[in-house]
């Protein structure tokens, strides 16, 4: 019975780190995904959308 409490108790403890891990990165996604839709209500980051794209076939020069 000795050897069973310490695997039970490092279970446990595995269960907890990896709710806490996953709740964590869940946390940081979400206040991202926050933040990226205050900008897009305040208008900022629809700006940054429109900016010219280099890579368009109209801006490219023929050799």
């Amino acid at each position: 019975m000795d050897f069973w409490v310490p695997v039970i108790f490092g279970l446990f403890k595995i269960g907890v780190l990896v709710a806490v891990i996953f709740l964590s990165i869940k946390s940081h996604r979400d206040g991202e995904k926050e933040e990226k839709r205050k900008k897009e209500a305040s208008g900022q980051y629809a700006a940054a959308e429109h900016a010219v794209d280099a890579s368009e076939s109209e801006l490219k020069v023929d050799r």
